[in-house]
Formats: C-alpha cells, sequence, structure tokens
C-alpha cells in the first residue's frame, strides 16, 4: 500500500527507527509510491458531512407525534 501523504511516511520512518514495523515494511510501501508528488497532509472527503447534514434536515422536516395517554378511570 503507498503512502498517501508526507506526513505518512515521517510517522513510518520514525516507527522504523523505533523498531515497531520492519525495515521490509517500509521498503514495501517506499516502492509502491514511487517518485509521486504527494501532499503534506490529506484531509477527509467533505462528502460525508454533506449526508450528516441531509439527514438533519431531513429529520427536521419530520413532525413528531406523541402518543396519547389512556383517559384515567375513577
Amino acid at each position: 500500500m503507498p503512502f498517501k501523504s508526507k506526513a505518512q511516511r515521517r510517522k513510518f520512518a520514525e516507527l522504523l527507527v523505533n523498531g515497531k514495523i520492519t525495515p521490509e515494511t517500509y521498503e514495501e510501501w517506499n516502492r509502491e509510491t514511487g517518485g509521486k508528488l504527494l501532499p503534506e497532509r490529506v484531509t477527509k472527503k467533505a462528502r460525508k458531512k454533506a449526508k450528516k447534514k441531509a439527514k438533519k434536515k431531513a429529520a427536521k422536516k419530520r413532525p413528531v407525534r406523541k402518543a396519547k395517554k389512556p383517559a384515567r378511570k375513577k
């Protein structure tokens, strides 16, 4: 799996130095990335936020029905 950002590559290099991953793992990821120009950071897709907003709007439009309480017997 290739690196997605420069920050991710730095994190893996830190893990390699600390001995938490093997040199083979780091080299595999580095090889698959190739010479691509990577962004500094990767942001999350805005699509998920749009879905949440749409759900909130739909929930607001629906009227809330209250259950009727049964009449008390005397």
